[in-house]
């Protein structure tokens, strides 16, 4: 015969229950390897002579983010300098080359979380927050503070891939730095090389469901 104590422990084991289940506020893993083929980078210097815009397709990397803990993101987002890409053919040789990015010596740029600061959620639901992370180009380590709109939608990754379940984390960002804090031709006039480099990102992370 259950006693008046035990109902009266009944709605504080629900909660506990509630709490410690896996699905409440936990942590995903979200690879940035689209298996689409979508995810890209673009860039931009935008010089007063030769403005140039490219893309980098090689989009790699894992983000480990909580909705209910958006502070403790962690992760790294790689890219295959080989994939920056220039419409002009001979103008993509040379970016690729020693002078600019040296694929061949450095084959991956990289941005590492390291800490995320000024957290807010919008009107929409998506998540805002500034975060301080190692940039990594051409053997050069920096670092920088970057503005990234996370946009995490459970639940919708069937939706895109057209299969499976799971959750899709949009990471959005748009940034600067300059180039010659990465010794890309750091003697070249800023009227034909911008200084700086523009860099946008919108790219979608899979977390499939178990």
């Amino acid at each position: 015969m259950r006693t008046l104590s035990t109902f009266a422990r009944l709605p504080l084991l629900g909660v506990a229950l509630f709490i410690a289940s896996p699905a409440f506020g936990a942590a995903k893993e979200f690879d940035f390897k689209d298996p689409k083929g979508v995810n890209a980078i673009s860039f931009v210097l935008d010089s007063l002579l030769e403005p140039i815009m490219g893309l980098a397709s090689g989009i790699s990397g894992k983000v480990t983010f909580d909705p209910a803990k958006p502070e403790a993101t962690t992760g790294k987002i790689v890219i295959a300098t080989d994939s920056l890409h220039i419409e002009h053919q001979g103008m993509e040789q040379t970016l690729h080359g020693p002078d600019w990015i040296d694929v061949k010596s450095y084959p991956e740029m990289s941005f590492t979380f390291r800490k995320v600061a000024d957290v807010k959620t919008t009107a929409s639901g998506a998540i805002e927050m500034n975060v301080t992370g190692d940039f990594t180009l051409k053997g050069i380590t920096k670092e920088i503070t970057i503005p990234v709109r996370a946009t995490h939608l459970a639940g919708r990754l069937g939706d895109r891939m057209h299969r499976g379940a799971g959750d899709l984390l949009v990471l959005r960002a748009r940034f600067t730095i300059n180039r010659k804090d990465f010794n890309i031709k750091p003697d070249s006039s800023d009227e034909v090389v911008a200084d700086e480099i523009e860099i946008r990102a919108s790219i979608v992370g899979l977390a499939p469901g178990q």
